[in-house]
């Protein structure tokens, strides 16, 4: 995707061919900035603090992370070493896992001499898939736009999410917000109610940046107006990513949108899923009870950062002193609630079944 003009993806090797560059998206949106990560624990400061966030980058800046691990020490030892100090940084996102484990599956049988260039080309791969899984992802769910739009012709098609499941939370495309880009720029008239996305503002600051750059049309709300919306008739569909999904179809995602998910439900709204299938964990059915949801820090509620008159940013308290705050980051929705998965390989039911019928090699 572009910003200023210039097409972009999220990550990407500096010339030296062995570090990386990423969009630090803590700066966003009062400034562009890209860092470069050097070494294993630049990566897993990158995800921890949030400079790379949303499932697929997480999982691809982990893989490169590996590489530059490897370039020190490529010892069976070191591998696990560096395997278990990146797939702990978050805990929610499946990517993450799933994307080292396709790193150690590539490695384990090379021999250590040999690893590095075997570790950066499936690094480099498992980019390039993700870019054409989030494209095949766009346009299965362009097909849901397009009838939306067919049954209300000439009329624009209103459309909520919630965070940021853009191209900045993976390395392109993004998953959620992919069909409403292929949207636009198919001539559909589309606009979307762009949550807030306390605390962090993911939605106020990385999908609102996104879109506007892309040129969609957009408008910033408050996490608790979307029911409101709802009720009016101003929203014709609801779509947000995910960051791990069950074998039977329920979704962990940014918190607020279990929230969302019961407002659409009880307004009749339509509540689509978008997520590749590295998102999917097979090994789990009951995802309020089987998903380790992410405790973040209480600052993140308490402080924000915010862009003062002079053009400078500056991070400010918003609550009372002393109080303490909460901060679990994501919710679990049930598979009840939600009208459909889009996948890589289509839409489907949230339940076992669909996904089974999508993806029979895991029938098993």
């Amino acid at each position: 995707m572009k910003i200023h003009g210039r097409a972009y993806r999220t990550i990407w090797v500096a010339p030296d061919g062995w570090s990386v560059v990423v969009i630090d998206q803590t700066q966003l949106p009062f400034a562009f900035a890209t860092r470069p990560l050097a070494s294993i624990d630049d990566a897993a400061h990158a995800i921890k603090s949030m400079v790379v966030r949303g499932a697929p980058l997480i999982g691809a800046t982990a893989a490169y992370g590996l590489c530059m691990a490897l370039r020190e020490d490529a010892s069976d030892a070191a591998l696990s070493r560096a395997y278990d100090l990146l797939v702990a940084t978050r805990p929610t996102a499946i990517n993450l896992k799933w994307a080292l484990d396709q790193m150690v599956e590539a490695l384990r049988p090379v021999p250590p001499a040999g690893r590095v260039p075997v570790a950066y080309a499936r690094a480099a791969r498992l980019c390039d898939d993700d870019v054409a899984t989030n494209e095949a992802i766009g346009r299965h769910g362009l097909s849901i736009i397009r009838d939306i739009a067919q049954r209300k012709p000439g009329k624009t098609v209103n459309i909520l999410t919630h965070c940021n499941a853009g191209w900045l939370a993976c390395v392109d495309w993004g998953t959620a917000l992919a069909p409403i880009y292929m949207a636009h720029d198919a001539g559909i008239p589309v606009h979307v109610w762009v949550d807030e996305t306390r605390p962090r503002n993911q939605g106020g600051s990385l999908t609102a940046y996104e879109l506007g750059a892309h040129g969609v049309k957009h408008t910033i709300i408050v996490d608790n107006a979307g029911g409101h919306y709802m009720q009016h008739g101003l929203v014709d569909m609801c779509i947000v990513g995910t960051d791990r999904t069950t074998a039977t179809g329920d979704v962990a995602n940014k918190i607020g949108t279990y929230l969302k998910a019961l407002a659409a439900h009880d307004n009749g709204v339509p509540f689509y899923v978008a997520l590749p299938s590295s998102t999917i964990d097979w090994t789990i059915e009951d995802g309020l009870r089987q998903i380790e949801i992410e405790e973040r820090s209480a600052r993140e509620v308490t402080h924000v950062l915010g862009q003062l008159s002079d053009g400078s940013t500056q991070t400010v308290a918003l609550t009372a002193p002393g109080s303490p705050a909460a901060n679990p980051a994501f919710d679990v929705t049930p598979a009840r609630l939600v009208t459909g998965l889009v996948t890589e390989r289509g839409v489907c039911p949230a339940t076992r079944a669909g996904l089974r019928r999508l993806f029979a090699e895991r029938a098993g």
